[in-house]
């Protein structure tokens, strides 16, 4: 199976694509969308859902994790980042793919057992878990590589059953 992690934002949105097989996860890909700063906000939702699009046609996830929006002291910021998921959510959903949603702190017990892990424990255990020998740069694509391995550690053996049927 193959799941395309999201880390939704309107001025940089991550993506990054990992597979699984038996319990050996890799990566597929990784990056960053980022629309131009000085376009109006529609337009670069537009951007991010085409982008989104573009990723999912050409490498065919079979599912689709998602970075939730748990708190933000700042609700311009809030709003934006809301406005990121839901084009990323449009997008999963034109393609018919299922769609599961993780808050950070989700993802941080996931990876390092522990909710508030810095970022720097984060990308550290992505490198581990992906077996690279480079740290996934910039942080929007490593946040995106640990939802979809939040994703697929989340996984029964039932659930890929389900998916597999």
């Amino acid at each position: 199976m193959l799941t395309l992690g999201i880390d939704p934002g309107i001025s940089r949105t991550g993506y990054g694509l990992v597979r699984k097989i038996d319990e050996d996860l890799t990566l597929v890909g990784y990056g960053v969308i980022t629309p131009e700063s000085e376009s109006p906000p529609a337009q670069r939702l537009r951007v991010i859902c085409d982008e989104l699009e573009r990723i999912i046609v050409h490498h065919r996830p079979t599912d689709v994790a998602v970075e939730r929006l748990f708190f933000s002291s700042n609700a311009r910021t809030a709003l934006a980042v809301g406005e990121a998921r839901g084009v990323a959510l449009l997008a999963a959903a034109k393609h018919d793919l299922p769609v599961y949603e993780y808050t950070p702190s989700e993802v941080k017990e996931s990876l390092v057992g522990y909710g508030r892990a810095t970022k720097g424990q984060v990308q550290e255990l992505v490198k581990i878990v992906l077996g690279l020998d480079f740290m996934p740069e910039p942080d929007d694509a490593a946040d995106a590589l640990a939802v979809a391995i939040c994703h697929l550690y989340a996984l029964r053996p039932i659930d890929l059953l389900k998916q597999e049927g």
